[in-house]
């Protein structure tokens, strides 16, 4: 604690971890009294500063619950054993710790400050570079082409020299591309509306099933006789391929197939993907390698398994209104097709990206759970040619330093993808809660056992989970349920552990672990609950409320979770806020509350919960990332941060409302999604008049730079790339930022007030404050 208050960010760089509460009420019914749920937001793979590189030897776990040595274990030097505080078992140091071992001797596990380490196992051996499959629709525009066909030309140049690759084509058919054949193109076709298992595919391309090369599959005459393996015929190291590669792609045509006015392509996304995933299923060499399918599409599938609309363009796609009326038949369909094919991913450690580029919709909805499930990444923009798309795919490839290159004396460190492969993360904890679920780019590894809670929230009825493709920016939101009960009072002393145990393939082959081990306080004055108050993070509450009713709105109405949230926030302001009982004037709320009723006003607002003026397409890409996102990008999200400028000072933060827009300054709106510099009416007339190209008018020219230069600075460190908009006041692109400000002055307003009217019929933050007081007070 830092004064009277906590310190909520301490955690977040020391260990990539926010809790919703810092003291946690000591029983069961106290838990559900305090109404926002005991959890936390969690990034496995953070870069910490100060963090020890990676230790090259194997972690030591205790023998009773399986948890990692860490600096909450209590050391017996004189007796070389150590107590887990997670189960108080007693544990002997194997014999090379029990001989180094003593006070000012610790290894770097034990040493308080590094509550967050990573191992490089040891015991495991390092598998190969990673695979990347490149899945490219051919059902595009020339110019379009030329623009795809150049960033996939990049791309190879940033791939490591000895990862795989491979190329798959899809249009009308699907095209494996058999890149080791270097005398002419040489491909593999498949027919788009048909089905094929893995055992077909590999029956088609003439490679030898995964089994067989493990020797577990059949032997001499079996079905895999006289096959070649896939490896060196269509996935090869980037170094030994990029010539034929970048000839088939120089050659690569639009899809030839002829398509009347009144219909749609012929686009085989489902079966191009089935097929790719059974090719991968078949070609890595080593089990559990981990592998990238990049998939590139430029309009939605009609034909195959996976289509979401008919070829006829009589037929719409489905909108909002037709998912809530049933009325899209193909949907159901085509989301257990995609489950299905992110079945097959999780189990072979493929990670499957989604770049999407086209005005129309492509069927992102119906693709995320195969995204969110391998642990992939979604890019929407509206065209290949946008820095949007380009820059993206750019940044997916970042490299960070090797340390393992570094710590080996090299003259030139080497680096590495920042992309972890296979990821997965177990969650141990003390006896006193177990864990009730996780939400997040995730799936279930069905691990049950006595620490989970038969109450599931989210993703539940597991202590593991598999995350797939992994970065620093991955978080997963867990939550948890004090399962002691007021029958059983804990000691004053008494402290609650966690820990995360992390374990990915490196982009270098090498397996890692990183273990977070955390320590917190409980609480057992049920009288009096100002420790507990007083803990309260406002900002990781409403990220993990927000990924709640994200969660709950994809099988709930939205209605109902509306209702959900506003009386979580009633009964919150009812238990913490100091008031006379029928009395609004007198309600107030601490410092550590003060925020969270704004920020639950904006997240009803959201285009996470509201589906007015976004594509099912792009709701479901919105989710998918604030589901994935730090607390500080998912706030950014929720509540977009506003600055202005202007020739009175320097620029400074305002209210994301209508009074904030003034003639004579200039906005810069930060929505994660989208950056948007917004100039008020006089600053644009004097732009018009070309004031800033004057030199008595340096100022002016100043003041128009500096947000453009600071929007620069946002864009750079983000991913996906926003998209950058420059705007008039009372020209159609100020909706981007109208639509996001506070309505306090509106087309109704009465009162005469300064900034811009906006029309609209939704409530302002004042009149939604207004009715929380009252209902929270009334007896």
């Amino acid at each position: 604690m830092q004064g009277q208050g906590w310190d909520l960010h301490g955690p977040e760089q020391r260990d990539g971890i926010r809790c919703s509460w810092n003291v946690w009420p000591s029983s069961r019914l106290e838990a559900t009294r305090i109404v926002i749920p005991l959890g936390c937001l969690y990034s496995p793979l953070k870069r910490i500063e100060n963090m020890p590189g990676p230790l090259s030897y194997d972690p030591i776990k205790c023998n009773g619950c399986g948890a990692v040595l860490n600096p909450f274990v209590q050391v017996d030097f004189r007796t070389k054993l150590w107590t887990c505080p997670f189960c108080a078992a007693r544990n002997h140091f194997p014999p090379h710790y029990a001989e180094n071992i003593s006070e000012t001797s610790l290894p770097a596990e034990l040493i308080s400050q590094f509550t967050t380490v990573e191992y490089e196992l040891q015991s495991i051996n390092p598998v190969g570079p990673p695979a990347f499959m490149l899945v490219v629709d051919t059902c595009i525009d020339e110019d379009e082409l030329v623009h795809l066909r150049d960033a996939l030309q990049q791309t190879l140049n940033l791939l490591p020299e000895d990862a795989l690759v491979g190329l798959v084509t899809f249009g009308t058919l699907v095209h494996v591309h058999e890149i080791g054949f270097s005398d002419c193109p040489k491909s593999f076709v498949f027919r788009g509306e048909k089905e094929y298992s893995t055992q077909k595919v590999q029956e088609v391309l003439g490679i030898a099933p995964a089994m067989s090369r493990q020797g577990l599959g059949p032997g001499p005459g079996g079905p895999g006789m006289g096959r070649q393996p896939a490896l060196g015929r269509f996935l090869m190291p980037v170094a030994e391929c990029t010539f034929v590669l970048e000839q088939i792609l120089e050659d690569l045509q639009k899809d030839p197939w002829p398509c009347q006015p009144d219909e749609r392509v012929q686009r085989c996304t489902g079966t191009a993907l089935s097929v790719a995933i059974g090719l991968l299923e078949s070609a890595v060499p080593v089990p559990k390698q981990g592998s990238r399918l990049m998939l590139f599409i430029a309009g939605p599938p009609t034909v195959g398994s996976g289509s979401i609309v008919s070829r006829s363009k009589k037929d719409n796609i489905r909108s909002h209104n037709d998912l809530l009326k049933n009325q899209a038949p193909l949907y159901k369909p085509a989301v257990e097709f995609y489950r299905g094919l992110s079945d097959r991913a999780v189990a072979n450690c493929i990670v499957v990206d989604v770049f999407a580029c086209s005005l129309d919709q492509v069927g992102t909805l119906e693709l995320r759970p195969l995204v969110s499930r391998s642990g992939g990444l979604i890019v929407l923009a509206d065209k290949f040619g946008q820095s949007v798309f380009r820059e993206s795919l750019r940044r997916a490839f970042e490299r960070v330093p090797d340390p393992a290159a570094a710590a080996g004396g090299a003259a030139a460190p080497g680096s590495q993808l920042q992309m972890g492969f296979g990821g997965q993360i177990e969650v141990l904890h003390s006896r006193e809660f177990k864990i009730a679920g996780a939400i997040g780019p995730c799936a279930s590894l069905k691990k049950a056992g006595p620490s989970v809670s038969e109450n599931e929230v989210g993703i539940g009825g597991t202590s593991v989970w598999y995350l797939g493709g992994v970065d620093p920016a991955t978080t997963i939101a867990f939550f948890f349920e004090v399962t002691n009960t007021n029958a059983t009072p804990l000691p004053p002393h008494k402290r609650r552990y966690m820990q995360f145990l992390t374990s990915y393939q490196a982009s270098n082959g090498r397996f890692r672990l990183r273990v977070t081990t955390t320590c917190g306080l409980w609480h057992c004055d049920a009288a009096d609950h100002s420790p507990i108050a007083q803990s309260f993070d406002q900002e990781a509450s409403t990220v993990l409320l927000a990924r709640l009713a994200v969660h709950r709105s994809e099988t709930e109405e939205i209605a109902d979770v509306m209702r959900w949230l506003d009386r979580a926030l009633i009964r919150l302001g009812a238990k913490f806020a100091n008031y006379r009982k029928d009395d609004p004037s007198s309600f107030r709320l601490a410092p550590e509350f003060s925020i969270f009723p704004q920020f639950m006003f904006h997240l009803r607002r959201s285009k996470f919960l509201q589906s007015f003026n976004s594509s099912p397409d792009e709701q479901a890409v919105y989710r998918h990332i604030l589901l994935r996102e730090s607390t500080s990008n998912s706030l950014i999200m929720l509540q977009p941060s506003l600055l202005s400028y202007s020739f009175h000072g320097p620029p400074q933060p305002v209210l994301l409302d209508a009074t904030s827009v003034r003639p004579d300054t200039i906005l810069l709106l930060d929505t994660f999604f989208h950056v948007i510099v917004f100039h008020g009416e006089t600053i644009a007339a004097w732009k018009q008049q070309g004031y800033q190209h004057q030199e008595e008018h340096v100022n002016f020219r100043s003041l128009l730079e500096a947000p453009q230069n600071d929007a620069q600075m946002i864009m750079n460190n983000r991913f996906p790339v926003p998209r950058y908009i420059v705007c008039d006041q009372h020209k159609s692109e100020a909706r981007f930022l109208l639509s996001m400000l506070n309505p306090s002055v509106t087309h109704t307003s009465t009162e005469v007030a300064s900034g811009q009217a906006i029309f609209t019929d939704d409530v302002s933050l004042r009149v939604f404050m207004e009715h929380l007081m009252k209902l929270t007070v009334q007896s």
